[in-house]
């Protein structure tokens, strides 16, 4: 009966120490993220009631990632349980001028091999308000676009709010597969989250004046951005995050809520990263709690690029952070001086 449900793929997490590359020792830190988990774990530390939807194996594995989400809240009644195995990625923190790596192992994985009679969506949005996804999940198999497509077709009939964050990633499928699914989905998503990268290679949209490798971000083109997939999805919001990388330690950071009226930029922020894996969740999270909330489309932007701020300081994919923590960075100087 959650208010929420997020539905995509957990997966182990293995990373060196930091500043290590892979195998330069023997340890391997593990822990567990995902997009869609990502974003329902902000939104446990919200104090929200959400459900993640997977699958995943019978397996003491399996169970490890099911007792990560209970501790922080989230609600599990609604994870399969089946297939062979938990999908895993290896994280490699970049530093200084040499970039993060991610390398995945997660082919034939419990969610990618489910199939379409596995998913009772009438049944999974009993009580639903609010369903998430994001553009990996249809990458994932053959089978997964239709789910997504019969997921969001249902939510549009029972009126719940669908967001969906792009996501776009190159090493599980092409510009074309991408285009091809999500140009059928999108048109059910009401709230877009996008970067430069994604409305390009998935939507075909580009941000005018705009160069991802050099750095140059063009506040008039993410405008353009917006309003053409609103114009032409329907989508009621559409947000864009606004990064200016550095390095791999230094980032300009921020975001952009298009309401349909109003284009609202939140302040930028300079950070110092710890771990940039699970930014854009955090941001997609701080969303959908502004939103749910009736915050203003200015507020709700700011809560989320603060949100998101504040993940880039964790280790690990989840962002432990409360309300509380959000909004003073939200609204102080953001300075980092010890709290007494």
């Amino acid at each position: 009966m959650s208010e929420i449900v997020t539905f995509g793929e957990i997966m182990l997490r293995l990373m060196p120490e930091d500043g290590h590359r892979f195998l330069q020792n023997d340890r391997l830190e593990a822990t567990f993220g995902g997009a869609e988990a990502n974003v329902a774990v902000s939104l446990a530390n919200f104090d929200e009631d959400v459900a993640f939807l997977t699958a995943l194996p019978e397996n003491a594995i399996g169970q490890a990632a099911v007792n990560t989400l209970r501790y922080f809240g989230v609600d599990t009644s609604r994870i399969l349980r089946q297939g062979e195995r938990t999908g895993i990625y290896f994280a490699e923190k970049g530093q200084s001028q040499r970039p993060s790596k991610v390398i995945y192992d997660r082919r034939n994985s419990s969610i990618a091999t489910s199939k379409r009679e596995d998913y009772d969506w009438d049944r999974i949005f009993d009580g639903c308000k609010w369903f998430h996804f994001t553009g990996i999940t249809p990458a994932l198999s053959k089978e997964l676009p239709g789910i997504c497509l019969e997921a969001v077709k249902t939510a549009r009939k029972k009126g719940i709010t669908v967001s969906c964050d792009l996501n776009y990633r190159k090493n599980l499928w092409s510009t074309g597969e991408a285009n091809a699914a999500m140009k059928e989905i999108v048109p059910f998503v009401d709230v877009c989250i996008a970067n430069e990268e994604d409305a390009d290679k998935v939507l075909g949209i580009r941000a005018a004046g705009t160069d991802v490798d050099s750095g140059k971000l063009s506040d008039e083109g993410y405008k353009d951005v917006a309003a053409q997939i609103s114009s032409t999805y329907g989508c009621r919001a559409v947000a864009v995050t606004l990064r200016t990388s550095v390095s791999a330690n230094d980032n300009r950071w921020k975001g952009m809520l298009y309401d349909g009226k109003e284009y609202c930029f939140s302040k930028e922020y300079d950070i110092r990263i710890w771990d940039r894996v699970g930014g854009g969740d955090a941001f997609g999270a701080g969303l959908i709690y502004g939103m749910l909330h009736g915050f203003s489309s200015q507020d709700t932007v700011e809560f989320a690029a603060a949100a998101s701020c504040l993940k880039h300081t964790i280790q690990g994919d989840l962002n432990r952070v409360s309300v509380a923590e959000v909004k003073s960075l939200m609204n102080g100087s953001g300075t980092g001086r010890v709290q007494r």
